[in-house]
């Protein structure tokens, strides 16, 4: 394409004929026009006559100036003029796509699929041999037509990691491997990666490298954290210098089960920061529900936030030196921690040898004094691995010689004789109240109740560490409660007992607030790679890289440590992972992350997706042309008198009508037509019956299946009393499939497979009578006995779906009479195998009639290859747009098409009503006839 002014032009030769326009003028120029002939009855007659117009005798200036603008235009229009061509990279080498594939690059997937289209078909006319390389998915260098990778570029999606260090050192001994030189078109999701100089300085051995890098900001989500009674939420992004406002949402199932958004908040860059905070603060039983959180409107699994046991509901095991059946209940330790922690917590009651088994996430001991020696050692070792020992004093703890003399490991401080209350040696004289939390404490924040008093405690003997200890104290700075760390666990201890008897704390709202404290805050933190050693995690569901869940079905269990500190990948991909009854999210940031920008060489040039939309300028001018050729004959008629002004300024006003709405037209009449079903509203798809097409990212394809239920429609009008609203294309991932009756899915090869949550919409559909037309539009192959890509791909995306048995369609099967009689099926192809649901076992031929009595429902699939779409597709015009067969025959063929579909429409409205047929026999015999 020749640039020319800042227009490229696909035919620049053609403007050589511009200058042929001087000549053109000369010649218009020494023509007069033609002279207007009167005929005259005598020559006296013409006596006093006096002509009222004279004819010039040459052509006039302006009619000239308008005739060579109309050729000038039609010139320049065929020589195709394009308004910001796309710049041709040149070459005629081979060229190597490279795609950093990671999901930092899924916002703009479909800008970059965009951008490898077009530099495909450039490729493509220069003759240039092309390889694409993943770096999230290295394989060997293939240099083919560019036509095999256009055809591959659908079925790629993005990963929900970032090529590591290890992948870009395969690649590097890929590209070594390969022979000769060619070129580089690098497209970056603009996130650092380690190893990519190495890389770069290895592909500028073979060629030119040019990097086309999008300049918004790359953002993701840290795995969300609970500290000091709220959600703390930190995101990230790329790049600075510009203030950023974002929505995170917290997501989970409501009561009902249907997930929902629980809560949100905003986040907000400054414009020099490249991380933002924020705080959520939600009660335990709505913080238990939430299973993710995500950035609003950012489709990345960077942007997802799995949560894991670390925000769920906690099993606290409740445990007591006092028998269940010694004193009153009210007076029992464990009384208040029941009615504390009943609302937000699973409790589980007994002795402590049956209850560690069961790995709860805290201990309570009330006025536990001593264990067996084995009991000890067993809780020392639940601890350690990350438990919490929550432990709480009373008459038994401070008459024993527990933590006396030296520190034991299940408490926090040691201990003195005896305890401190009223009337005692060291009495107080009136009870204390509680001092402000400070601000390290895990209780800061809490309002302390006036009400709230302590009479008796047990005493901390003074120690180093006992300030360091220390999380709550009394007015009087004597510890309430001390806290210590052991092994990846904590041990706590209230100086006071659990129930109403040494204090009032049990009996207010404070002790409530600050146990869910100390109980999240215990298993909030992530454990430790070393915690896990020896332990196996499953997968049960991971992320794709554009941050949708998915069944993680056959992948290999991750070891524990690999889990915790070994990077993201295909043998480890971001998910929920479970071991026993634990559960872990491994999201693709984890805490201490950092999203840095990608950093290039100075010799290598990086471009932007950004830039004017490519409009081509022919038909434009072309219109132009027309228009003014219509002025000019307007125009010589007037000149010669051979029209009034009248007749001429109508012709004017008409040209100029036309070449408006010329000009105006888009560009493709039924991409206008798919922009406006696309925006229709739920109450416009439900007010009218709407037929709809599943999107399958191949804009071909897509477009035919828009085209040929167009033309079902019109026929559905124009045959039956059914007015269908114009066809809808579906996302399954995103759209409500409850508003579509009919459902046609043209099977491609390299069709990506829908989300887990789009399969069980289409279960949902199947099961509420919706009716799907899955065609593979490959029944030439068929008949031949080859197996195609599309049938291949078919039987791994109805592999999840709730299909009932099927057969090929019999003889008497509703969809041969529902409104003609058929017995054939085709479509672009006419001898295709049709499968439908299977009759039932029990079905009969009823005597008399030539079908079976079969039940009234209708069947969910229809499965096919014979391409109905391209055979009832037709324009705007409605006309035919695709052929069909040959001559006669192949008109038969698309009425036959067009009748099956009405059929097929007609049995998914009306059901198998005329399988009642079988019941007139007895009707005609009750009523005696």
């Amino acid at each position: 394409m020749t640039m020319i002014a800042g227009i490229g032009f696909a035919s620049p030769w053609l403007l050589l004929g511009l200058l042929v326009l001087p000549i053109l003028w000369l010649l218009l120029r020494a023509i007069p026009p033609a002279p207007k002939r009167q005929p005259f009855p005598a020559v006296t007659l013409l006596l006093g006559l006096k002509e009222d117009e004279s004819l010039s005798d040459r052509t006039p200036w302006w009619l000239l100036l308008l005739r060579m603008l109309a050729v000038a235009a039609a010139i320049f229009g065929l020589s195709g003029p394009v308004l910001n061509p796309a710049q041709e990279h040149g070459g005629s080498g081979p060229l190597l796509i490279v795609m950093d594939s990671g999901w930092g690059g899924a916002p703009r997937w479909e800008q970059n699929r965009a951008q490898i289209e077009a530099e495909l078909s450039e490729a493509g006319r220069a003759g240039r041999p092309v390889a694409l390389l993943r770096l999230t998915a290295p394989e060997p260098l293939q240099f083919l037509a560019a036509g095999h990778w256009s055809r591959q570029l659908p079925g790629m999606t993005p990963a929900p990691w970032v090529a590591s260090p290890e992948q870009l050192q395969d690649t590097a001994k890929m590209i070594a491997e390969a022979e000769g030189g060619f070129d580089t078109l690098w497209l970056s999701d603009g996130v650092a990666m380690e190893g990519r100089a190495d890389l770069v300085a290895t592909l500028a051995e073979r060629g030119e490298i040019e990097v086309y890098e999008s300049g918004a900001p790359v953002m993701g989500l840290l795995p969300a954290t609970y500290e000091d009674g709220a959600i703390t939420l930190r995101a990230l992004r790329s790049s600075t210098g510009l203030q950023q406002e974002i929505t995170v949402q917290a997501l989970g199932p409501d009561p009902n089960g249907t997930e929902r958004a629980l809560a949100s908040t905003t986040m907000t860059f400054d414009v020099s920061a490249n991380s933002a905070e924020a705080q959520l603060a939600l009660p335990m039983e709505l913080r238990a529900r939430i299973s993710r959180f995500e950035i609003l409107n950012t489709r990345s699994a960077g942007a997802v936030s799995l949560t894991d046991d670390r925000l769920r509901r906690r099993e606290v095991a409740l445990i007591s030196a006092q028998s269940s059946d010694e004193g009153l209940a009210l007076l029992s330790p464990l009384h208040y921690l029941r009615q504390a922690l009943e609302p937000t917590a699973e409790l589980l009651e007994g002795a402590l040898p049956d209850l560690l088994p069961a790995n709860p996430d805290v201990v309570v001991l009330a006025d536990v004094a001593r264990l067996a020696p084995a009991q000890e050692e067993a809780l020392i070792d639940w601890v350690d691995q990350g438990g919490l020992l929550l432990r709480f004093a009373g008459p038994r703890l401070a008459a024993s010689d527990t933590a006396r003399d030296t520190e034991e490991p299940l408490m926090p401080v040691r201990l003195r004789i005896g305890g401190r209350s009223i009337g005692g040696a060291m009495s107080w004289g009136q009870p204390k109240a509680l001092a402000p939390f400070a601000e390290a404490s895990p209780f800061y924040g809490l309002e302390i109740p006036q009400e709230v008093t302590v009479s008796s405690q047990v005493m901390a003997q003074p120690d180093p560490e006992l300030a360091s200890r220390v999380v709550a104290e009394l007015s009087d700075g004597t510890p309430l409660v001390t806290r210590k760390s052991l092994g990846q666990g904590q041990v706590v201890l209230f100086h006071v007992t659990a129930n109403a008897e040494w204090s009032t704390l049990p009996l207010s709202g404070l002790f409530v607030d600050m146990l869910e404290r100390l109980a999240v805050s215990s298993a909030a933190k992530p454990p430790a790679a070393e915690a896990l050693e020896g332990t196996t995690w499953q997968a049960v569901e991971v992320l794709d890289g554009f941050g949708r869940l998915a069944d993680a079905d056959t992948l290999a269990g991750v070891a524990g440590p690999d889990l915790i500190d070994a990077p993201s990948g295909p043998a480890l991909q971001p998910g929920l992972y479970t071991s026993g009854s634990g559960a872990y999210a491994r999201n693709v940031l984890r805490i201490g992350d950092e999203i840095r920008p990608a950093t290039w060489p100075a010799s290598v040039p990086v471009l932007t997706y950004e830039g004017a939309q490519e409009r081509p300028l022919g038909g434009v001018l072309l219109s132009f042309a027309l228009v003014l050729l219509a002025v000019d004959i307007a125009a010589a008629l007037l000149v010669s008198g051979l029209w009034s002004p009248a007749k001429v300024a109508a012709l004017m006003l008409a040209a100029g009508i036309a070449g408006g709405i010329t000009t105006g037209l888009p560009q493709s009449a039924q991409a206008q037509t798919a922009s406006n079903s696309s925006a229709a509203t739920p109450t416009e798809l439900t007010s009218e019956l709407t037929l709809a097409y599943v999107l399958t990212g191949d804009a071909r394809v897509d477009q035919i299946s828009a085209e040929g239920l167009r033309g079902l429609s019109n026929v559905m009008a124009l045959r039956t009393s059914v007015e269908p609203a114009p066809p809808h294309g579906v996302d399954l991932e995103t759209d409500e499939l409850a508003f579509f009756p009919f459902l046609y899915w043209p099977v491609t090869e390299g069709q990506p497979l829908p989300s887990s949550e789009a399969y069980s919409k289409l279960n949902a559909y199947l099961r509420t009578g919706g009716m799907i037309l899955f065609d593979t539009r490959d029944a030439d192959l068929a008949v031949t006995g080859a197996s195609s890509g599309a049938a291949r791909r078919l039987q791994q995306l109805a592999l999840p779906l709730d299909i009932p048995p099927i057969e090929p369609i019999p003889a008497d099967h509703v969809l041969t009479r529902a409104f003609y009689l058929l017995q054939d099926f085709p479509g672009r192809h006419p001898r295709g195998q049709i499968w439908v649901e299977a009759a039932p076992p029990d079905a009969e031929q009823v005597e008399g009639l030539p079908f079976r009595n079969l039940n009234d429902g209708v069947t969910p699939v229809v499965i096919g290859g014979n391409d109905w779409a391209a055979a009832w597709a037709v324009d705007e015009r409605n006309a035919p747009l695709y052929p069909v067969g040959r001559g006669f025959s192949g008109e038969r063929q698309r009425e036959l098409a067009r009748r099956f579909g009405v059929n097929l429409l007609m049995h998914v409205l009306t059901g198998n009503y005329k399988s009642d047929q079988v019941h007139v026999p007895a009707l005609l015999d009750r009523l005696g006839q």
